[in-house]
């Protein structure tokens, strides 16, 4: 499809494609409407293929438009339409329709998908105005089989839609497109409650809308990226705020990363990013522990850490800001002494020269001025340098003595030779102080003993003089870059061995290996430490002068290695400060300085992991709390609540029967039955408060096993007594079994179709229905009363909530509280959704059992 097009053929047609969130929500319609408005401006337009779905509008807009007749299949005995691309291609029209971009055609087709058929018509030069569904695009597909649990047989690739000349977002708010379902506007009367049971849910929908959303505005964007790059603009387009900060790894990051999320904070939905250069052969001389704390710091603040790799800082900086589409970039200001800024301009400087459109913000801070820290430039080992001061100070009077008996067989530039190879392995072996001593010390001498006239300081020939000059700068030349290059190899070894050990720390964390026992012996053996020791501020302890070396002041958390490494930090070997109140606490040889920075990348990841486990026990502390809670709130709101008013009723039917009036038959009898279903009433929910108070205290375990709908029904129906009538049941005997603990499960649902009858008018039945999919089943207790707002769904589950507290209905509160508490107990979830046309639906969702299968 990338191919080019032939010489003289006709240029490709664009495609037009309208996305939709979900089925319903206009896409065919607002297809349609668009070949209208071109067939009344006299553009030729016919209609390859339309999925009206039975809806009378859609087909509406059909009338007066051209339409190309479909191609009839046989497949396996049945006759199938399907759209016929070479009649169109015939037809050659300005501008063709062709409804479901991502359709499967039928098998025998000339093309597997419809949007191959449309990629001829395009290579025909005809325009394509198409639609699809966002549950469509490849991928997005097990996203969306998660989001609404049914499964996408139809795929397209996103490429195919990303490259269309125009994409459409038809977007509609859930309930609304909820109403049109339930109107009829969408799908037929018999699929209308299954629908909004299921795919069709608000939740589903607000989740599908928001992905189409993203996906809209990914393309969006691409668009503008594609048109800046073909029109060559390099400058930003301010679109909307997206301000950059500079790390340099320093003590100042912290302000900057501050400063920069407040400036970010100013405007509405602008991105905050952070970036720090580092070098292209990999030495970096900041802090990376300093760095990682940085780099956490950005993300809790909502942004976005990034790493680019450049030699000159300023122009990296710049590349990053402009590719990034940045409005504002924000630098700490230098920290380099005066004499420093004086002879080279700097970073910041050269970036605002550099910025164009982009806004520079040089920040100040308490480090300022003070100097770049030297604790991380490489230093060559004492050895070393004591090595080349031998050989400065006891080589070059060898090497002369050597030279000065051999005088009168070597000329001058050959003793010049022998010295700067003598310079040479002075700077290899202790760098460059020690080489330009001696390449001094040697002039002196060659001058002194070699250069004629001999035994004096002066020189009588010019092409010796200046071959000694030359001597000298070749001297301390050499020196200079053997000593870089010395140092270079060192600082890229040490490099190396680092970015292994935090390979090697950051494996164990991706492999969830980042325990704190875990992480402290690795440290322990990487830097061969007797002890490793995480110590901690006794809580409640403000930091004090002195309380390093009071061992009362800490306590150990974690510790590898035999015995601990101390109890305070002033008794450790050397310790790293992690924050105000934790210290690795180090025993065994002392530390480098290169050592000890990546030591407090480890210092730092083992506070990470410490929060990680305390987040961990305080969740499981206060899971079964919560728990606790729950049973508890139920408790309180049927104790409080429901038990007085059938108690109330009883004792009141009883004080009449037992008064002095003399009743007749149908009274007696009518206070007896009032009795009698307010003690019944009582007792069920005696046994519900005994059984939860059971399970409260872990007296009552769960007796959960697989049990089929159809069994419970019946005893939920006859335990509503003369209210059974009013019930409407429609569960299917091959719905799968699911997993409940079969007497809760009656108690729940006599709860919940109690109440709906309650709130149902007089003459409306209750209807009862269950449905599966996925590895859940629903179970839909549905009743037409005045219904809940949508923002008062939650308190229905409260305690002393009443529906518009009037009437003398005994509440929702004991009944949907308990109803809720039991559900939940047993794995499952109720929730409250409006019913269609007016009314409340309570949904119960229970697992349903592995021997279903597969189900």
């Amino acid at each position: 499809m990338g191919a080019e097009r032939p010489e003289g053929a006709a240029p490709k047609g664009r495609l037009r494609v309208y996305l939709g969130a979900a089925p319903g929500v206009g896409k065919t319609f607002a297809m349609l409407a668009e070949a209208r408005r071109r067939a009344s401006r006299g553009t030729d337009v016919v209609v390859g293929l339309v999925e009206t779905h039975g809806r009378a509008r859609t087909a509406e807009l059909l009338e007066g438009l051209e339409v190309v007749p479909r191609r009839t299949l046989v497949h396996r005995g049945t006759t199938f339409t399907e759209f016929d691309a070479e009649a169109l291609i015939r037809r050659h029209p300005r501008v063709a329709c062709v409804d479901e971009l991502a359709h499967t055609n039928v098998p025998g087709s000339r093309n597997v998908k419809r949007w191959q058929d449309v990629e001829e018509v395009l290579e025909a030069g005809i325009d394509v105005i198409s639609t699809v569904n966002i549950q469509h695009l490849e991928s997005l597909h097990d996203v969306v089989q998660e989001i609404t649990g049914a499964p996408q047989r139809e795929t397209i690739p996103d490429e195919v839609v990303r490259r269309a000349d125009q994409v459409e977002l038809v977007d509609m708010a859930p309930e609304a497109l909820r109403r049109r379902l339930a109107h009829g506007n969408v799908y037929g009367p018999e699929q209308i409650d299954a629908a909004l049971a299921n795919y069709f849910r608000v939740g589903n929908l607000t989740a599908l809308r928001e992905l189409a959303l993203l996906w809209v505005a990914g393309k969006v964007e691409d668009q503008l990226d594609r048109y800046r790059a073909e029109h060559g603009i390099a400058g930003p387009w301010e679109t909307h705020e997206r301000v950059v900060v500079a790390l340099t790894g320093g003590p100042e990051g912290d302000t900057l990363i501050r400063r920069a999320a407040r400036i970010a904070g100013r405007s509405r939905a602008a991105d905050l990013l952070a970036v720090h250069v580092t070098r292209s052969d990999g030495l970096s001389r900041v802090d990376p522990a300093r760095l990682t704390r940085q780099r956490d710091l950005i993300e809790s603040m909502g942004g976005t850490y990034h790493q680019v790799v450049g030699d000159d800082v300023a122009h990296a900086l710049i590349d990053f800001a402009r590719g990034v589409n940045a409005t504002q970039l924000v630098l700490g200001a230098s920290r380099r002494g005066r004499l420093a800024q004086m002879l080279s301009p700097g970073v910041g400087v050269t970036t605002i020269a550099l910025s164009g459109p982009i806004d520079v913000l040089v920040i100040t801070h308490k480090e300022a001025g003070k100097g770049l820290s030297q604790a991380g430039r490489a230093v060559l080992p004492f050895r070393r340098r004591a090595a080349g001061w031998a050989l400065a100070l006891l080589g070059l009077p060898a090497l002369t003595g050597v030279l000065y008996a051999a005088r009168g067989t070597l000329a001058l530039p050959a003793d010049i030779l022998m010295f700067l190879l003598m310079v040479v392995v002075v700077a290899l072996t202790g760098g460059m102080l020690p080489a330009v001593t001696a390449a001094l010390v040697g002039f002196g001498l060659l001058n002194y003993l070699f250069a004629p006239p001999f035994h004096a300081l002066g020189v009588a020939r010019l092409q010796n003089v200046l071959a000694l000059a030359v001597y000298v700068l070749v001297a301390v030349m050499v020196s200079a870059v053997v000593d870089l290059a010395a140092r270079r190899t060192r600082e890229a070894a040490r490099a190396g061995a680092d970015a292994q050990m935090l390979f090697t720390l950051a494996g164990h964390v991706l492999r969830g290996d980042a325990a704190l026992p875990t992480l402290l012996e690795r440290l322990r053996e990487t830097f061969g430490l007797d002890a490793v020791t995480l110590l901690e501020r006794v809580p409640g302890l403000r930091p004090v002068a002195g309380d390093r070396s009071d061992p009362r002041a800490w306590r150990v958390v974690a510790t590898a290695g035999e015995p601990a490494a101390t109890a305070c930090p002033d008794q450790a070997g050397s310790d790293v400060e992690v924050g105000e109140d934790l210290v690795l606490a180090l025993s065994g040889r002392l530390l480098d300085a290169a050592d000890r920075r990546v030591v407090e990348a480890f210092a730092a990841q083992a506070a990470v992991a410490l929060r990680q486990e305390r987040l961990a026990e305080e969740a499981e502390r206060a899971r079964p709390l919560e728990e606790a809670d729950k049973m508890r709130t139920a408790l309180l709101a049927a104790v409080s609540h429901d038990l007085r008013t059938p108690l109330a009723s009883a004792k009141a039917a009883v004080d009449s029967l037992r008064g002095d009036i003399r009743w007749t038959r149908d009274d007696y009898d009518a206070l007896v039955d009032t009795a009698q279903e307010s003690l019944d009433r009582l007792d069920r929910l005696i046994a519900n408060l005994l059984d939860m108070s059971r399970l409260q205290a872990g007296a009552l375990g769960l007796a959960t096993r697989p049990i089929g709908l159809e069994e419970v029904m019946p005893r939920v129906i006859a335990d509503l007594g003369p209210e059974r009538e009013r019930v409407l049941e429609e569960i299917s005997d091959e719905l799968p079994e699911v997993v409940a603990d079969p007497a809760l499960l009656e108690r729940v649902l006599v709860n919940l179709v109690s109440n709906a009858l309650k709130y149902s008018p007089e003459g409306e039945k209750v209807l009862v229905t269950a449905s599966s999919y996925g590895r859940y089943a629903e179970i839909r207790v549905v009743d037409r009363g005045p219904g809940i707002p949508a923002v008062q769904h939650d308190l229905v589950f409260l305690p002393f909530q009443r529906l518009g507290d009037r009437g003398d209905h005994t509440g929702v509160g004991l009944g949907l509280a308990l109803a809720r508490g039991l559900t939940e107990a047993m794995g499952g979830t109720l929730l409250p959704e409006e019913t269609p046309g007016g009314g409340l639906t309570m949904i119960l969702t229970l697992p349903i059992s592995s021997r279903a299968g597969g189900v």
